[in-house]
């Protein structure tokens, strides 16, 4: 067993988003929002824009190099400081990838079976689908860990995956009989972190839904933004007193959700301003809340599209800081599994 001290793990946030294209409210209001509210706090965070991740399915290279600059824009916008966080892409980092190897010979066959997200992106065909779509949750944990995080601002749909990185730090540590990686804890909080479809109020706001109508993009200008809110499928019946009367009202819900987590607030406090009001008075006003929240976001993100070698060179920056954090990790890792590492850290 390593005779490797037990390290002390500082609250670290990290988390990552795919830069498979096109921002939506939802990830406004379930992350992105949030990180700044972190960072703003003081909390140590590191933004990582995970490509390697998205090559787990094929990706048109320009397009990918697109969405990558078009996600850093919109962390940008939004309010992320590159001075105060570090944000930057996964594949300039190579401690992502050394480390997701090692993970993958931690790692059981029969937990990576058990991720419902294969099952769901592989679909019937799992014969055909990549290697790294399979390991995609090892890779995970390794951009968690390389950093030694100790926080993860996580949708529902990735709980699963958390769940394993813990299992992945337990194993690590129980196996080699060191208290080296911790258990991370995920960050789970806010009154809209699942904003669902404007057409649907049962399914997830995605940029993957084939009508447009369906999410606000942040690309969307004002008019835009309005129309779709206008237009957003509803019911005939008033608004409630109480989140109670919104049960069985998914898409009623859903917009009170949205009009309470844009202006700050609680359901219940939505919901007593507007009680008894139909959605011909509620949507307009939601409306112009989006439009006023949301336009601004937009031109900076435009504005910031214009000069790529800029956002390239911050993307830059935030990689090597990262790298200087990750590196060290490293050579500990190495040390506890037994590998020689005497070259110097690249």
């Amino acid at each position: 067993m390593s005779d490797t001290a037990a390290p002390r793990h500082p609250m670290r946030v990290f988390s990552g988003v795919q830069p498979s294209g096109g921002l939506t409210l939802g990830n406004y209001l379930g992350a992105l929002r949030r990180f700044v509210e972190m960072q703003d706090r003081g909390v140590d965070s590191l933004f990582c824009l995970v490509d390697l991740h998205a090559i787990t399915v094929w990706q048109d290279p320009a397009k990918l190099r697109h969405a990558t600059r078009e996600l850093a824009a919109g962390f940008l916008a939004a309010g992320i400081d590159p001075a105060r966080s570090i944000l930057f892409n996964q594949s300039q980092v190579a401690a992502h990838a050394e480390l997701a190897w090692i993970f993958n010979c931690v790692a059981r066959m029969g937990w990576l079976n058990r991720m419902t997200q294969f099952k769901d992106k592989a679909g019937k065909n799992r014969e055909n689908a990549s290697v790294g779509l399979f390991a995609y949750p090892a890779l995970m944990a390794a951009d968690i860990l390389a950093y030694h995080a100790t926080h993860v601002p996580v949708g529902e749909d990735q709980k699963q995956h958390l769940e394993l990185t813990r299992d992945i730090a337990i194993k690590f540590n129980h196996d080699y009989g060191v208290d080296f990686f911790p258990v991370v804890e995920p960050v789970i909080e806010g009154v809209a972190t699942r904003v669902m479809s404007l057409r649907d109020g049962t399914r997830k706001m995605s940029k993957s839904d084939a009508s447009d109508m369906s999410r606000i993009n942040l690309t969307d200008d004002a008019d835009t933004i309005a129309q779709k809110f206008r237009k957003a499928r509803t019911d005939p019946e008033p608004l409630p007193e109480t989140p109670a009367g919104l049960e069985g009202r998914a898409e009623a819900r859903n917009l009170v959700n949205i009009y309470a987590a844009l202006s700050d607030t609680s359901t219940e406090a939505v919901l007593a301003e507007f009680a008894g009001q139909g959605f011909g008075a509620f949507k307009p006003k939601l409306a112009d809340l989006a439009v006023a929240t949301l336009a601004p976001l937009s031109a900076e993100m435009t504005r910031l599209m214009a000069d790529p070698a800029e956002i390239d060179r911050l993307l830059g920056d935030g990689a090597d800081r990262a790298d200087a954090l990750a590196q060290p990790v490293m050579a500990q890792v190495c040390e506890i599994v037994g590998m020689i590492r005497s070259r110097p850290a690249r």
